[in-house]
């Protein structure tokens, strides 16, 4: 099959998304798409940075039709933006917000007009397509680009649906943005290949989040994370019928994930994958803590590394974390290589270390942070920031030295009101090193 279409929903009159207007028609939704391509300028590169779900798919699925290349960083910093200026110097952007100030040429999402009735014809798309570049979201280092063919995120969404068993009726409710290959491939991809609608909304608070869900129709299927999840469970709200649950973004732990479908009366399937294979992988934490591998995807083992090749991905690509395969289909995942320190020929994982101290009773959110080395002969120390309202170092420090060998604790010890974490729930690592050398400053003046 060298094209596949657009979106897969059958009629003109079936429903692809919900707004707060209403329902969007097949039909309406393609109608918007051809109204929005005639407006792009002559750039082959597109910023989509539409915070509406529903606007940002327009815009997503106009710059396929228009054969134009979507950049999909998962912030919008001026250092962010900066460098996909020197990526693709002809670059515009798409916004829907008039508080959006970028240094690049914009367009605004125009006011759409009503289509007549009748019947637009979905387009088909060629495999070979580049239709995006997602970027790594920099927790470990500086973001990266990674080119996404049609054919490929097609294969992926279709294998996820398949492996969840999504129905063809659900309603998607995306907490994470559709900028982030989690969001990209699960709140928009995902619904235009299985039959689904998308919400419009980007809710993050729980009240937020609650009335998002009663907005549209039953099936629900609520995308989250866990930073978003747990505050949901933390906040007691009553919670409108869902079908399915599915986080992504980092593990979660067994009792959470019992905790949550308890909370939400629904199974929680998790995904895994990352930005440079998409999605690969799927579990039910409450079953089993084995991951099952998409069909057609592979893992190699060639000594520590493992690679993952295979289905819809094109190259065959080195995995950052720590995989320990079962069988062809099944593996356990031990967090990120880039996660294992070393001090004093002692190692440790960081993602260990953050499940640890996020364990301890009081402590709201917490992160350690491995600062670079200034200079071979110098021992760097782990530094930690903490969310921990009515605690101080001394009780923190007691209750982690009871768990880990001393040479692993935090020094310093940061307390924080809150961590600089993007809308997906991540840390990038920029953001903790800004944060610690704000504190240092602030210590010495």
């Amino acid at each position: 099959m060298s094209s596949q279409l657009l979106i897969s929903h059958p009629s003109p009159d079936s429903i692809i998304a919900f707004r707060a207007e209403g329902p969007v028609t097949r039909h309406q939704f393609l109608s918007e798409v051809n109204q929005l391509a005639a407006q792009f300028p002559a750039g082959v590169h597109l910023l989509n940075m539409c915070s509406d779900r529903y606007r940002f798919s327009v815009g997503l699925a106009a710059a396929i039709v228009a054969k134009k290349i979507s950049l999909l960083p998962s912030t919008h910093t001026p250092e962010v933006v900066r460098q996909i200026k020197a990526l693709a110097p002809d670059v515009f952007c798409l916004t829907d917000n008039d508080l959006r100030t970028v240094d690049l040429p914009q367009l605004r999402y125009p006011i759409m007009n009503i289509s007549p009735p009748g019947t637009i014809a979905i387009p088909q798309i060629k495999n070979t397509q580049r239709i995006a570049v997602v970027f790594t979201s920099g927790s470990t280092g500086n973001p990266q680009p990674h080119p996404k063919t049609w054919g490929a995120l097609v294969s992926s969404v279709q294998a996820e649906a398949q492996r969840l068993g999504l129905l063809h009726d659900s309603t998607l409710i995306g907490t994470v943005p559709p900028q982030h290959m989690y969001g990209f491939e699960t709140t928009v991809l995902m619904a235009w290949q299985s039959g689904c609608a998308l919400s419009h909304a980007q809710p993050f608070y729980p009240a937020d989040i609650c009335r998002a869900l009663a907005a549209v129709s039953t099936p629900r299927v609520l995308v989250s994370s866990p930073l978003h999840l747990r505050t949901l469970l933390d906040s007691g709200l009553a919670l409108p019928e869902i079908t399915l649950v599915v986080s992504a973004t980092a593990p979660l732990s067994a009792q959470l994930a019992h905790d949550i479908e308890t909370r939400c009366n629904a199974p929680l399937m998790e995904i895994y994958g990352s930005t440079e294979t998409g999605q690969i992988a799927a579990r039910r934490p409450t079953q089993s803590a084995e991951w099952q591998l998409f069909p057609g995807i592979k893992f190699t083992v060639e000594g520590e590394n493992v690679c993952a090749y295979g289905g819809h991905i094109e190259v065959p690509v080195a995995m950052s974390d720590q995989i320990e395969p079962l069988t062809d289909e099944h593996f356990l995942l031990h967090g990120r290589i880039a996660d294992l320190v070393n001090i004093g020929g002692k190692r440790h994982s960081l993602a260990s270390l953050n499940h640890l101290l996020n364990s301890i009773p009081g402590v709201l959110d917490g992160a350690f942070y491995m600062p670079d080395e200034t200079s071979p002969d110098h021992i760097t120390r782990l530094a930690a920031c903490v969310v921990a309202p009515g605690m101080d170092a001394p009780q923190l420090l007691a209750v982690l030295r009871e768990h880990i060998d001393p040479i692993f604790l935090p020094r310093p010890l940061l307390f924080v009101d809150e961590l600089p974490r993007n809308n997906t729930g991540k840390l990038p690592r920029t953001a903790l090193q800004t944060l610690f050398k704000t504190h240092k400053v602030r210590k010495h003046t």
